[in-house]
């Protein structure tokens, strides 16, 4: 057997600003402060920016709870057109993710 067989991917992992869960990089929300100033919601995680993670679930989505801790993440304070997008954005998300170790668990027990 040859190393690279061997080896594992790596995934990056990020922690959410608001619930402080460890998840993979692509399972979260990219929220940025561009060099403008401007809060954008960064899909592709690719925009240039200070960046902050929150979780594709509405519970992280609070505005009373994460204007709070992006100001911080970003250290920028927060506008009424972005919080207002932000909002926007939260509205199409669901309102609890199911975790891993639930799927794994429904999975088994189908079969």
């Amino acid at each position: 057997m040859s190393k690279t067989s061997e080896r594992r991917k790596h995934i990056p992992q990020r922690t959410c600003v608001v619930c402080r869960a460890i998840r993979p990089k692509r399972d979260l929300v990219r929220v940025v402060r561009t060099p403008e100033n401007v809060i954008v919601i960064d899909e592709t995680g690719k925009c240039s920016g200070r960046g902050a993670y929150l979780c594709r679930q509405r519970d992280c989505w609070d505005m009373e709870s994460i204007k709070r801790q992006l100001e911080r993440a970003l250290r920028v304070t927060c506008t009424a057109e972005a919080v207002s997008e932000l909002e926007a954005y939260a509205a199409k998300l669901p309102q609890r993710l199911t975790s891993p170790e639930k799927k794994d668990e429904q999975e088994s027990e189908a079969t």
